[in-house]
């Protein structure tokens, strides 16, 4: 189990044919040593009433061999390479106890492109295709490789900043837009992209769960935009704070 603190792993797999003697408690054990890493049990087709067993154990799925496919993953969007909602969800649950545990805070940034439509009906899906990989590299782009980002709807994008710093959401919210800013200063013909962002701050004070912390974020891209002369005050109170 040490290994697991060494390589960090994004995924663990579990073959139920090599966990002898125990599988179930095998399982048990790898949760418990890494309860924040995405569980997959592997079994062959004999072994499905253990396999189904083990999700009560730990695991996140099961796959039965002689029926994968090598080519999908369970928690990625295969268009943008960018975790699902569910796998976004699974993670954002352990991220949650793992904060509980380490006594840190989380940063959970969401972003919308509202045009999406005008651009497909002005340029058409290959456009569309290519801004929504172009959104996906931004936002990795701006965040670490610790952190989780997500693909949740077909405009729909997340970012969880893990152990940031509880500030640092409307700065995370600045350095994004300055991104989107110069993204959208060279996407030439196609024209700018709407992007509306919205963030928040999760710490031990709030009892709430992952899904409400993620309703609750996602509920502020459903708001209003801010009007530019407010949201150009915003700006420059975050600049101040920054300075001090």
């Amino acid at each position: 189990m040490a290994t697991l603190e060494i390589v960090n792993p994004e995924v663990i797999f579990v073959d139920l044919s090599l966990a002898h003697p125990d599988p179930l408690e095998a399982v048990r054990r790898v949760h418990r040593s890494a309860p924040e890493v995405p569980l997959i049990v592997l079994a062959y087709g004999s072994d499905k009433n253990c396999a189904t067993q083990s999700l009560s154990q730990g695991a996140l799925d099961y796959l039965l061999k002689g029926f994968i496919d090598t080519r999908t993953d369970l928690l990625r969007d295969s268009f943008t390479g960018l975790y699902i909602r569910d796998g976004f969800l699974t993670l954002g649950k352990r991220a949650i106890e793992t904060a509980k545990r380490r006594k840190s805070t989380l940063v959970l940034l969401c972003m919308r492109i509202d045009n999406l439509a005008a651009l497909r009906a002005g340029h058409g899906p290959i456009a569309v295709e290519s801004s929504l990989r172009e959104v996906a590299a931004l936002l990795a782009g701006g965040f670490r490789g610790t952190d989780i980002i997500a693909r949740l709807g077909e405009s729909q994008f997340a970012a969880l900043a893990v152990d940031a710093a509880e500030p640092s959401a409307p700065v995370l919210c600045q350095r994004m837009e300055k991104r989107i800013a110069v993204f959208n200063r060279e996407r030439g013909p196609r024209g700018p992209l709407e992007l509306r962002i919205c963030a928040r701050c999760w710490s031990l004070k709030e009892a709430i769960t992952f899904c409400e912390f993620l309703d609750s974020v996602e509920a502020g891209l459903r708001l209003p935009a801010i009007p530019f002369a407010q949201e150009t005050a915003s700006r420059r109170k975050i600049d101040a704070a920054e300075k001090r």
